[in-house]
């Protein structure tokens, strides 16, 4: 009998069982040769789908393909633990074999998983669900079980040939647990997990799509050849910089100088290392020669720039396509435009709708070049979703540059260091924190492994010396300010300078400042950033700003941080309301910013206005900055000699840290008092308070289990952000018009994969008051299935974007 796994849409071609699970194997091993791990990687590949093997199967399919007005029942037939349960039954009976036994959880825990996430191996209710999958589940489903086993030794492999394979990726699995003897097992063991789901998802999922769009492979580019071009590029406009007549000035030869540097380290053996050049010192063009001569001399796959904010992706991105002039191979991956869908979508398996596509679209960060942020980074290895870790594996064998490293949430530093540990360590992937404010990440409980003498600039303090075009002024220490006041101030000094930019803390306020310098400055242009608005108007918006810049015309710009990180303007006069001293120092990055003028001056405010209760981060961090300008205040001497000096921020960030000592590993309360992400993911059997101890004081027993870990429940409360927020389309300009057209008609998968990656330029993430309020006024659509959210026209202006009040404060929606 001819098994089936998939029925193709457009004619009816069958994929065999065999076809699908060998095809997985082939991709999956490839993904995990780049860790040492293709045969672990591979056996979950050639296992996955096992439980298609059935009568029961083939006729679910072909009854759903042939009468889909009268489909069978969703979920009526479970594929997906026949692999896990035979790998428990191989390894956890009769006399058991430690390594194996744990190979039989790690692979199998992916195979049962393949249609949702990473089931828990103990839960906070003391059960496994893992155990309930392939060891306890007793229904129809399973009841072909010897049969199947049958078919897949007859098929995809003989009983001698598989138990060489598992003992070449048990072999593995012992050298992978051999290596870094200072990590702990379990936390190897999770991240070993996470990449293995990743491979198989990522497998699965391109096997089926090639199948259904008639293709015998993927798209492949020569990754040597192509940065080898894009270096060529590079320094062909390094050339032509260099060779302008107004090039030969002292910041010209300094900035030149730092980028042969990061050339000349770009031959350094992949680690951990510091790019700390000034704002307006050439950041992204040195980080990218670096990258570029790395990625060469040791053979990586992939380069990955990684920034704070959504608001900046767009700018970085153009400044390497103009230089790379390469549109193709260039991703920006700013939000997840569909979320993931079903949590077990395992009915969707072998039927070919709109919920499938979504599915089966490329969504697996395998461009060359990829820009992405903060938020979808850390959701790659902890949030949950088989989209988000599909692109696990893709960050193995890069170079990934953190620009603006600072920036990471609180919450989440160890998870933070523990995933580039991993990478460094595991994936053989180069990083590089990107920033002129190094946080002290090496200072923490979790550190930082970063490599010795990581710093690629030489004789920083001078360097930072020579780039500084602005002074600090202490306002905060003298005088507090509300708008009124602070109108007044900035109306005077529009009258002494061109252009003005203010930074406040939280929304409200910028809003409310926004209305009344409209109403009091006049003949002045006044600008309201906002990341209410998609990145397209934003980009638009600062385009216009950027004219008046050039032309020296009188400007006020008003915005929330969302205009620090990395963006690319300079106003003559900045005014920052008292924060951490890392985002005056960003603030500080805007003004004067390459030295248009002499010595410019940024004016650090006190706000009384601003409402920090709610935003601990914030308000700490002012408290920290304060007592530091107060020290200064006192006596020149303190802290290297002024407020933004190397030794003045090692002091901010070593205090910051240790003022949230005890949520640097992201404490679940919820859970108990002792319980954080840390713990659910990597607890070992030894510690006190883990559910693996409450459950031996409960049962006076052991549970059956190598690994005791919680993937799901720790997935199911990760947010990198308090907040969630949920991805919209919004209706700006003709293009924004033209993505909502066409995703509301027919279109293929490849076809559907481009709309997404175009859709996240013209999308804006809104908070779920947000959208109660857009859906209680009518103002959202919903297409693709009611799987994407869209904004109707008349709940999108030009001046705000989304204009609805957010009085929380803090910009959490730019992330």
């Amino acid at each position: 009998m001819n098994y089936i796994a998939h029925i193709r849409e457009t004619d009816r071609h069958h994929q065999t069982v065999e076809e699908h699970l060998l095809g997985v194997k082939a991709l999956a091993e490839s993904f995990g040769s780049k860790m040492g791990v293709s045969h672990i990687a591979g056996l979950a590949g050639m296992l996955h789908d096992m439980g298609k093997y059935t009568d029961a199967f083939r006729s679910y399919i072909l009854e759903a393909v042939n009468n889909p007005d009268t489909p069978p029942k969703r979920g009526s037939v479970d594929h997906s633990t026949a692999g896990g349960r035979f790998l428990y039954n191989l390894f956890h009976a009769g006399e058991i074999h430690p390594i194996k036994g744990l190979l039989a959880e790690i692979v199998g825990n992916a195979i049962i998983s393949h249609h949702s996430y990473l089931q828990d191996f103990l839960n906070p209710e003391l059960e496994s669900s893992y155990l309930k999958r392939v060891r306890d589940k007793r229904d129809n489903s399973l009841e072909e079980f010897e049969r199947t086993q049958q078919l897949f030794f007859q098929y995809v492999t003989n009983e001698a040939e598989f138990e060489s394979y598992v003992d070449q990726a048990a072999a593995e699995l012992q050298a992978f647990i051999a290596k870094a003897p200072d990590e702990s097992t379990e936390t190897k063991l999770m991240f070993l997990t996470k990449f293995i789901f990743s491979t198989l998802i990522d497998a699965d999922r391109t096997n089926t799509r090639l199948f259904e769009e008639n293709k015998a492979g993927g798209e492949t580019w020569d990754h040597e050849k192509l940065f080898a071009a894009y270096y060529d590029k590079l320094m062909a406009k390094m050339k032509s910089f260099a060779e302008k007549d107004d090039y030969d000035t002292p910041i010209n030869r300094l900035r030149s100088r730092m980028s042969e540097q990061c050339d000349l380290f770009g031959e350094m053996p992949s680690g951990i290392y510091t790019l700390s050049i000034p704002t307006g010192g050439g950041k992204t063009l040195a980080s990218l020669r670096y990258a570029l001569k790395h990625a060469l001399t040791y053979n990586k796959k992939h380069i990955i720039y990684v920034v704070p904010y959504t608001t900046i992706i767009e700018q970085n991105a153009a400044e390497v396509r103009k230089i790379l002039m390469d549109d193709a191979n260039i991703l920006e991956h700013h939000s997840n435009v569909v979320d993931d869908i079903d949590d077990n979508d395992e009915d969707l398996d072998g039927l070919m709708n709109i919920r499938q596509k979504l599915k089966l679209a490329r969504d697996n960060w395998d461009s060359p070049i990829i820009f992405t942020t903060m938020v979808q980074f850390l959701n790659v290895f902890y949030a949950k979703g088989s989209r988000n870790i599909r692109r696990l594996h893709n960050l193995s064998e890069a170079v990934i540059i953190f620009d603006e490293v600072q920036k990471v949430p609180v919450t989440c530093v160890s998870l933070f260091n523990q995933a580039l540990n991993f990478l460094k360590t595991y994936g053989h992937s180069s990083i590089v924190l990107c920033t002129a404010t190094q946080p002290a990440l090496d200072f923490v409980e979790h550190k930082l492994a970063i490599s010795t003498d990581a710093e690629m600039i030489e004789e920083l303090d001078d360097v930072i010396e020579a780039f500084k075009r602005v002074e600090i002024i202490d306002q905060a220490t003298r005088e507090s300010f509300d708008n009124v006041k602070l109108c007044d101030f900035i109306a005077g000094k529009i009258e002494e300078v061109q252009s003005v930019l203010v930074i406040l803390n939280t929304k409200s306020v910028v809003k409310r400042l926004y209305s009344r310098l409209q109403t009091e400055i006049s003949g002045v242009p006044v600008y309201h950033l906002s990341t209410s608005m998609c990145a397209a108007h934003r980009k638009s918006m600062l385009d216009e700003i950027r004219k008046h810049l050039k032309s020296g015309n009188k400007i006020v710009c008003i915005s929330t941080q969302l205009i620090e990180a990395g963006v690319d303007v300079s106003f003559e006069c900045v005014i920052r309301s008292l924060a951490g001293l890392d985002s005056i120092a960003q603030a500080a990055g805007r003004c004067n910013r390459h030295g248009e003028w002499e010595l410019q001056q940024v004016y650090v405010i006190d706000h009384m206005e601003e409402n920090l209760k709610h935003l601990r981060e914030i308000r700490i961090g002012k408290e920290i900055s304060k007592k530091i300008l107060i020290d200064l205040k006192r006596s020149q001497k303190n802290h290297g000699g002024h407020v933004l000096s190397v030794k003045a921020m090692n002091r901010y960030f070593q205090e910051f840290y240790q003022k949230f000592q005890l949520e640097l590993n992201y404490p679940l309360p919820k859970l108990g008092p002792k319980i954080t992400e840390l713990s659910l993911l990597s607890s070992s059997k030894q510690e006190d308070d883990t559910y693996y101890k409450a459950y031996c004081m409960k049962y006076q027993k052991s549970p059956p289990l190598f690994l005791v870990n919680s993937y799901r429940t720790a997935a199911e409360h990760f947010n990198v952000i308090d907040s969630p927020t949920t991805t919209v389309i919004v209706p700006y300009g003709e293009e924004g018009k033209e993505i909502i057209a066409e995703l509301n008609g027919e279109c293929g998968i490849e076809e559907l994969s481009l709309l997404l990656r175009k859709a996240q330029q013209y999308s804006i993430n809104l908070f779920k008051y947000e959208l109660d309020q857009l859906d209680k006024n009518g103002g959202l659509e919903r297409c693709l299935d009611g799987r994407v959210l869209v904004l109707k026209e008349g709940a999108y202006n030009l001046e705000f974007g989304l204009d609805v009040e957010n009085d929380s404060g803090f910009d959490l929606s730019m992330f």
